[in-house]
């Protein structure tokens, strides 16, 4: 199991590297749906079956699918693009690295809290709790979250449409 783990690991932040650091777009989107599928097998490992389900449909799927159609339509592999100059790049690396050590710093601080768990008997990895909490108790915000993603997308291809001018 230990060593499952380190391989899924491994994978995890190999294609994470690889998408930052892809020169191609395309390439960059498929090494991301590969660290997606080694999260879901984290997830397997957890006994979380059915996140790791919605992991791979909603991100691996709909998301990563979305995000193809945007690199697609904005044209984003421009082989004669400009690169940035040495100040810009030395800024970059600057800005990241205080902040790496700001989030380093607030990880080494924060102290987990410890909480005693009362157990009513129920199986809150169950799809049936899971739905029943999501559809009753936090519906509006459920069909809320739908909302704003149709609209989303309707914007978006609102957005790409290209106007024809007419002479």
């Amino acid at each position: 199991m230990l060593t499952l783990f380190y391989i899924l690991s491994a994978i995890t932040l190999g294609t994470a590297f690889l998408t930052i650091f892809s020169k191609n777009p395309i390439h960059s989107a498929i090494y991301l749906v590969l660290c997606f599928f080694s999260i879901a097998g984290h997830y397997l490992m957890f006994n979380a079956q059915f996140l790791a389900i919605v992991h791979i449909i909603v991100y691996s799927g709909a998301i990563m699918i979305l995000m193809l159609f945007t690199i697609m339509l904005m044209n984003l592999n421009k082989e004669g693009e400009k690169s940035k100059n040495a100040w810009s790049q030395i800024a970059a690396v600057i800005s990241f690295c205080l902040l790496a050590l700001v989030l380093l710093a607030t990880f080494i601080k924060a102290q987990q809290p410890e909480y005693n768990y009362a157990t009513k008997g129920a199986d809150f990895q169950s799809i049936k709790v899971l739905g029943q909490v999501l559809l009753n108790d936090y519906m509006v915000p459920f069909e809320f979250a739908s909302v704003l993603l149709l609209v989303s997308m309707i914007g978006a291809v609102l957005l790409s449409k290209k106007e024809h001018i007419n002479n």
